[in-house]
């Protein structure tokens, strides 16, 4: 492991991720254990994932389908600098959308 992200949670709890290695110009600093701390809280990285879940599921169930449930997975990585990004798993970002209908009820009062 390359080194590790240490991300506070809103109620001073620690996270420690597995960095991610940034590929700009410039690197953070370390602790000599390679611990980095991140530039903001743990519910502050996820704030981007946690909008882009919220406009997929309306993009779902707001459309003609009418799923009756919505399972969007995608894989994110934490970075110090940026916060959460959602991973690629080829070129493209990951991204596994599961939707479910359940069977049709029969009608109440129906003939016999």
């Amino acid at each position: 492991m390359d080194g590790v992200v240490e991300f506070r949670t809103g109620d001073g709890a620690v996270v420690a991720v597995e960095a991610v290695e940034e590929r700009s110009g410039s690197r953070l600093v370390s602790r000599g254990d390679g611990t980095v701390q991140a530039a903001r809280t743990f519910e502050g990285a996820l704030d981007g994932v946690r909008a882009a879940a919220e406009s997929a599921l309306r993009v779902f169930r707001d459309g003609s389908l009418r799923p009756d449930g919505v399972e969007i997975e995608f894989g994110v990585k934490l970075s110090a600098e940026t916060g959460a990004i959602i991973a690629k798993g080829t070129a493209e970002g990951h991204l596994v959308v599961k939707l479910s209908w359940s069977p049709a009820a029969p009608e109440a009062g129906g003939a016999s």
